[in-house]
């Protein structure tokens, strides 16, 4: 037996499934859909479209997600939230069961959101370490196979504070640590928010010190990278920079940072959308996989807003119109699935698609 074999099995108590579930997430082709909005967040996206916040509406929205016909051909994760992960439909079928009859793997998000750092203006940390351990116990008992935390950075006088980075390091390590030591591959997330006029240059230099302090990080606790996955931003210029760069360029700069800081072990990078629209989402996706270069990893979507924006908007609360919603996923689930492989040429740039989806400071 391989050395690397030994200390799977000696060391982490859930390493095989650890690695499958993170190589099935990173199947070419398909990406995550990120349903794990907070209720209050949930309740903001369905004020757009006039539906009350509560129970049996939320129920009803994500329930239709799940059973959106052929999903599986594009969606290879879901990332639910608490409350969703033990929900079930009025025949008593569990999300989880429907979710996993399709073969997709299920997600839950574990972080209890962000609070401002004391003495460091503009920073963030994330919260939810105290009681992760039984947390994770129960989510796995409960069907979930991998983990989400998020962690947001920002970039402020061109620079990524040095406490704002140690902490986000050190934190999502700790975070991953746990979740592979119950049995859930994590998604390690550190979002540099879009917010500030800094150029493509000046998020490419910031992502890599991130990055590099992440895995530092990582190494330092005994990650199983294998059993991991990364979920950072793309590497965009700051949303009120004039000087705007080409889907081309976005691609390369992403790349060029991520091939300078990633382990070849990690196998997928399932990038957020960040407040882009869908089309700018999945066209930047489609460039960073069109970069000629070699990538060891497989890069793809784990979208949230840039999956459901045009999802909402088809449903609109009502019961006649879950068919166009669930087609409506389908588009922008295969036109992603076809920017994971480089081979997406626009034919889903609908006037909804392309709509700003862009908040300052963003939280949910």
């Amino acid at each position: 037996m391989a050395d690397a074999e030994v200390k799977s099995e000696s060391v982490y108590k859930y390493g095989d499934e650890l690695m499958a579930t993170a190589r099935a997430i990173a199947t070419p082709g398909k990406g995550i859909l990120a349903a794990d909005e907070s209720t209050g967040t949930i309740g903001k996206r369905l004020a757009q479209i006039n539906v009350e916040n509560n129970v049996e509406n939320r129920l009803a929205y994500r329930g239709l997600l799940f059973k959106t016909p052929g999903w599986e051909k594009h969606i290879s994760g879901v990332i639910l939230y608490e409350e969703t992960l033990f929900q079930a439909y009025d025949d008593g079928k569990t999300f989880v069961d429907q979710i996993k009859e399709c073969g997709v793997q299920v997600g839950i998000k574990v972080d209890m959101g962000t609070r401002a750092m004391p003495f460091c203006p503009g920073v963030k940390y994330t919260q939810g370490l105290t009681d992760l351990d039984v947390r994770c116990k129960r989510y796995y008992e409960a069907g979930a196979r991998f983990a989400k935390w998020r962690a947001v950075l920002s970039i402020q006088n061109n620079q990524i504070s040095e406490a704002s980075i140690k902490e986000t390091a050190w934190t999502l390590a700790r975070y991953a640590a746990i979740c592979q030591d119950n049995g859930l591959c994590p998604i390690i997330e550190p979002e540099i928010l879009m917010d500030g006029d800094h150029s493509l240059a000046t998020c490419q230099k910031m992502t890599e010190k991130t990055l590099a302090a992440v895995y530092k990080a990582c190494s330092d606790q005994n990650l199983l990278l294998e059993g991991t996955l990364l979920k950072p931003n793309m590497v965009l210029q700051g949303k009120q920079c004039t000087d705007k760069a080409t889907f081309e360029a976005n691609g390369l700069a992403t790349v060029t940072a991520l091939r300078r800081t990633v382990p070849a072990a990690v196998p997928g990078i399932t990038f957020l959308s960040g407040g882009q629209s869908e089309e700018e989402a999945t066209m930047n996706l489609n460039a960073i996989n069109a970069v000629d270069t070699i990538r060891p990893w497989s890069c793809t979507f784990s979208f949230g807003r840039a999956l459901q924006k045009s999802v909402l908007m088809a449903w609109q609360g009502k019961e006649e119109n879950v068919k166009a919603a669930q087609e409506t996923l389908m588009v922008r689930a295969k036109a992603n699935g076809e920017a994971n492989l480089g081979k997406y040429n626009g034919w889903a740039a609908s006037d909804a698609a392309k709509q700003d989806l862009y908040k300052a400071n963003y939280v949910y």
